[in-house]
């Protein structure tokens, strides 16, 4: 078929359930591929883990002329991006706050325990909603001191923003952009009202943390402080609810590996990164070049769209020796599921924790589970992809 209509297929609603083939034709296609909207496709793993280390490379919209507030940090290029993940990493990781992350394993585990308290034998339950979702939402919520109770509030913003966030491969987007600013905005100024809450009166979380910071140079300002608590507050749950859904699906499919966890649960944390590598939470990242450059000689102009397919990296035969094969105990699996380079998943540690916290304590309620529908209904998102519900009969 012809390939420079890969972007406009992947991204097709049809082809939620299993894109890999599209991904197989793009890599067959050549490292860079034009597509009729203009944009480059990338699929190969070398050349995205080289895009995503370049610094001719851009992440922040604003390189293309896009008129636009300024982004999180993740929409950012240092140094800004940086100073401003600096900033946002100092009460959540090292070296400022190193036990932060491993201090919640407790009570990580105690949530799973206790979701997972309904599941009996006989019983039909969705993955989604009744595990993998409140989960790292109750999680997100302590970490940054959200009432888990507004959990419907800022569903509905999240949904808006991650839509808004897609990968789409034409330019039909004023509607969803429009709506996604809205959101943000609204979202922003919730999580603002929460922080000045404990200005003078501080808890044990990163809203407190951030509006109490004594130093005038370490602080953010009221705009950064918005944007930075919107991205944590998302990001800090839907890669995971997609992680944990995914590797559900994953083991159900493939029951000798869901029995060979069962008995060697030791393996557990190299089962994840394979997840990782075999089903991402995040199949594509855009960037954008700085000026025009030759990428593996294919000519790249500035402002372009590049679209990096993570997922399609992480099934590169020239990197991963049998590829389309879940391997729990795979050596050298150094995956893009949490991307890499300067802007590789800042709650990477956090959600590795709660993946082995969910699967480890759902694994004895696996043996003998069932899908209710395979394949599941998907999310409409492709570059967010995973299951919306996953119903399985205990």
């Amino acid at each position: 078929m012809d390939s420079t209509t890969l972007l406009a297929r992947i991204t097709a609603y049809a082809s939620r359930p299993d894109p890999y083939p599209l991904y197989a034709e793009l890599r067959e296609a050549g490292p860079v591929v034009q597509q009729t909207d203009g944009s480059y496709l990338i699929g190969t793993y070398h050349q995205i883990a080289a895009l995503l280390h370049d610094p001719r490379m851009s992440a922040d919209p604003r390189t293309r002329g896009e008129v636009t507030r300024k982004p999180p940090f993740l929409r950012l290029d240092d140094p800004e991006h940086h100073r401003l993940r600096t900033l946002a990493t100092r009460p959540f990781g090292p070296p400022h706050s190193p036990g932060r992350v491993d201090g919640m394993r407790d009570e990580i585990d105690r949530i799973a325990e206790e979701l997972l308290e309904p599941f009996e034998v006989g019983r039909q339950v969705d993955i989604v909603d009744d595990f993998a979702y409140p989960l790292p939402v109750t999680v997100i919520c302590r970490l940054l001191g959200v009432p888990r109770e507004d959990e419907p509030l800022f569903r509905a913003w999240s949904d808006v923003l991650v839509a808004a966030a897609d990968v789409r491969p034409d330019d039909e987007s004023a509607e969803t952009d429009k709506a996604g600013d809205q959101a943000r905005m609204e979202m922003g100024g919730y999580l603002l009202n929460l922080a000045e809450q404990r200005r003078g009166e501080p808890g044990d979380d990163l809203l407190s943390a951030f509006v109490n910071e004594a130093d005038p140079a370490l602080r953010l300002t009221q705009e950064e402080l918005a944007e930075t608590a919107v991205l944590l507050l998302i990001a800090g749950h839907e890669t995971t609810v997609n992680l944990i859904t995914n590797g559900t699906l994953t083991l159900l499919r493939q029951p000798e590996h869901l029995d060979r966890l069962r008995r060697e649960p030791e393996l557990l944390p190299r089962a994840v990164e394979e997840l990782l590598r075999y089903e991402p939470p995040v199949h594509m990242r855009e960037r954008i070049p700085h000026a025009d450059m030759d990428v593996a000689g294919i000519p790249v102009p500035q402002g372009a769209s590049v679209i990096l397919a993570l997922a399609s990296g992480n099934r590169d035969p020239q990197r991963f020796r049998d590829p389309d094969r879940f391997d729990p105990a795979r050596p050298d699996n150094q995956h893009l599921g949490f991307g890499s380079g300067i802007h590789i998943c800042y709650g990477g540690p956090l959600a590795r924790v709660e993946a082995y916290a969910a699967l480890g304590a759902l694994l004895p309620h696996l043996g003998t589970a069932s899908l209710v529908q395979d394949p599941p209904p998907y999310r409409q998102n492709a570059m967010l992809r995973g299951p919306r519900h996953l119903p399985i009969h205990l």
